[in-house]
C-alpha cells in the first residue's frame, strides 16, 4: 500500500498541444490519409467481403516488393536461416543430400558467422561488422571500375532511412540552415526537415526532359537562399529517382558536384535503386565515381567535396524491406565529423545483425562455378525482367488514356504520371476539401481498391497534378481495373 497522499485530482492525459510541434507538422504521404483509408477498407473486406466492389487492396503506394509476391532470393534466405539456427551446420551432409540447401549456402553461413562473431543475437560494433564492411567496400570498388573503397568509410545501418536520419540530424541546424531537395521528392526528406526545423530549399526537376536536373536552376535557388539568410548545407539527389524513375546523366551529376565544391554543400546521394535500371539508353553511375573522375581531372579543386552515399537491401532485385539492411559510405569528411556520425550510430548500439548479413549477401552473390550461381543469377534476372515488363505495361496503358501524360520508366520501381483535370474535377475536389490529385486517388481507391499516392505528397509545380504508383503488383487485372475506372472518371467529370 502506497504511503503517498491519494487526496488529489488526477492529472490530465497528454493532448496534441503538449507534443513537439515539429512532429505534428511533419507529413509522410506514403503512409498518409489514403494508405490509412486502404487499411480500413482491408479490415472491412476481412469482416464483410461483399461490402465493397473488389476483393482486395492493391498496395501500389509503397515500394514493398515482397508484400506484392516478389519471391525472396533462395540463396540469401538459405544463408540467413542458418545464421538464425547455426545448429543446422552440424547436419551439412544431410541437408545437401536432401537438396534442402546448397553446399555454398552452408559455407557462406559459416563465413558470415565467423565475421559476426558466432551469433546474430549479439551486438556488433556500432559502425557495423568489420568483415561485412569489407565486403561492401569490395563491391563498391568493383562497381566503380576499380576506384578504391575502404571499410573505414562504411557505416552499416537499419535500412537507408536510418542513414538519412543520421546525416540530417547532424547537418540540420535550425531555420538559418537549408537543405536542397528535388521536387518531386521522397517525402522522408521534407518530413525530416520539418522535424529538425530546417528549411527545405526546392529545386524542380524538368518533367518534359524526363525529369532531368538543371544546375543553373539549382544555383539560382542557392543564391536566393543565401540572400534570405538561409545557408544551404546539403543537396539531396535521388538517383535513380523516386518518385520519377529517372536516371541522371554523368554530365548532370558533374554539374552537381561542381556546385557542391563551390558552395560547400554535402551531397546526400540516395542511390538505393541503383540495380533498378530498365532503360537501354541510360546507365547508373555513382556520385562517388563521378567525384573521383573530377578529382583526377582537376587537381585540388574538388578535394573538399563531402559525399554521403546510401544503399539498401529493400529495393533492387533483393526486395528485403523488412530485413532493414543498409549502408552509408562517407567520402571527404573530416575525422571529427565522422566521429559524430559514429556517436549517432552508437545511440542505437548497432544495426540489426541479420540486416547487416543481408547487405553482405546483396553485394556478394554466389560466384560463377559455385552450386548456387546459376539459380541465383536466374532468380535475379527474372525479377529484374519482370519489373521492367510491368513498368512498360503500365506506361503503355497510361499512354492510351485521356488526360494523363507519363514519362517512360528508366529505373527505380515507380511511375509519376501527370494528370490533367476538368474544371468539374477541380470544383468537386474543392467541395471535398481536397486537391484534385487527392480527389482522384481517393476515388480510385474506393472504386477499385488500388492504393496510390497523390503528387501533392511529393511536391510538384504549382498548377500541375500527379500521382505516384509502383509497378510491383503482379498480373494485369489491376491495370485493367484502373483503366476502366479512369475512363469512367473522365467521362463523369467531362466539361
Amino acid at each position: 500500500m502506497t504511503k503517498l497522499d491519494l487526496n488529489f485530482e488526477p492529472a490530465e492525459q497528454l493532448d496534441l498541444k503538449d507534443l513537439n510541434e515539429h512532429v505534428l507538422k511533419a507529413e509522410y504521404a506514403i503512409r498518409g490519409a489514403i494508405p490509412t483509408r486502404a487499411e480500413q477498407i482491408q479490415d472491412q473486406i476481412n469482416l464483410d467481403p461483399e461490402s465493397v466492389p473488389f476483393d482486395k487492396i492493391t498496395t501500389a503506394n509503397i515500394g514493398n516488393p515482397q508484400q506484392l509476391q516478389q519471391k525472396p532470393l533462395t540463396f540469401s534466405r538459405q544463408v540467413v536461416s542458418i545464421l538464425q539456427y547455426p545448429e543446422l551446420l552440424k547436419h551439412k551432409e544431410i541437408l545437401v543430400q536432401s537438396r534442402a540447401y546448397n553446399s555454398d549456402s552452408l559455407d557462406r553461413a559459416s563465413i558470415l558467422l565467423d565475421k559476426i562473431g558466432g551469433s546474430v543475437g549479439a551486438y556488433s560494433s556500432s559502425q557495423g561488422v568489420q568483415g561485412i564492411r569489407q565486403t561492401v567496400a569490395n563491391y563498391i570498388t568493383k562497381r566503380d571500375d576499380g576506384e578504391p573503397a575502404s571499410p573505414n568509410d562504411i557505416f552499416m545501418t537499419d535500412g537507408a532511412t536510418r542513414a538519412v536520419t543520421y546525416l540530417l540530424s547532424l547537418l540540420c541546424r535550425g531555420p538559418q540552415n537549408g537543405v536542397l531537395i528535388p521536387i518531386p521528392q521522397y517525402p522522408l526528406y521534407t518530413a525530416s526537415l520539418t522535424l529538425y526545423d530546417t528549411v527545405a530549399i526546392p529545386y524542380y526537376l524538368d518533367e518534359k526532359s524526363g525529369w532531368s536536373t538543371d544546375a543553373n536552376e539549382i544555383e539560382s535557388e542557392i543564391k536566393k537562399s543565401i540572400e534570405n539568410n538561409v545557408k544551404p548545407s546539403v543537396i539531396v539527389v535521388i538517383n535513380p529517382g523516386n518518385p520519377t524513375g529517372s536516371i541522371l546523366k554523368p554530365e548532370v551529376m558533374e554539374d552537381i558536384v561542381v556546385l557542391a565544391a563551390k558552395y560547400g554543400l554535402v551531397i546526400l546521394a540516395d542511390e538505393v535503386y541503383q540495380e533498378n535500371v530498365f532503360s537501354e539508353e541510360r546507365k547508373f553511375y555513382s556520385f562517388k565515381k563521378i567525384l573521383r573522375d573530377l578529382q583526377k581531372r582537376h587537381t585540388k579543386l574538388f578535394d573538399n567535396v563531402q559525399l554521403a552515399s546510401i544503399h539498401s537491401t529493400s529495393k533492387g532485385v533483393f526486395g528485403e524491406c523488412g530485413q532493414r539492411g543498409g549502408y552509408l559510405e562517407l567520402i571527404g569528411f573530416k575525422k571529427s565529423v565522422r566521429e559524430e556520425i559514429l556517436k549517432l550510430a552508437s545511440l542505437s548500439i548497432c544495426a540489426v545483425i541479420t540486416g547487416q548479413a543481408m547487405v553482405d549477401l546483396m553485394v556478394n552473390p554466389p560466384s560463377e562455378g559455385q552450386p548456387s550461381y546459376e539459380m541465383d543469377k536466374n532468380e535475379r534476372l527474372h525479377i529484374h525482367n519482370t519489373l521492367k515488363q510491368r513498368g512498360e505495361l503500365l506506361y503503355q496503358t497510361f499512354q492510351q488514356l485521356e488526360g494523363i501524360e507519363c514519362q517512360k520508366p528508366q529505373g527505380a520501381m515507380y511511375l509519376f504520371p501527370r494528370l490533367y483535370f476538368s474544371q468539374k474535377v477541380i470544383n468537386a475536389a474543392k467541395d471535398a476539401d481536397l486537391q484534385p490529385d487527392e480527389f482522384y486517388c481517393h476515388a480510385l481507391l474506393e472504386s477499385t481498391g488500388i492504393c496510390v499516392v497523390p503528387g501533392t505528397g511529393f511536391g510538384q509545380e504549382e498548377g500541375t497534378w500527379h500521382l505516384r504508383t509502383t509497378f510491383l503488383a503482379p498480373g494485369t487485372e489491376w491495370i485493367q481495373k484502373w483503366k476502366s475506372f479512369h475512363q469512367e472518371f473522365y467521362k463523369k467529370y467531362a466539361d
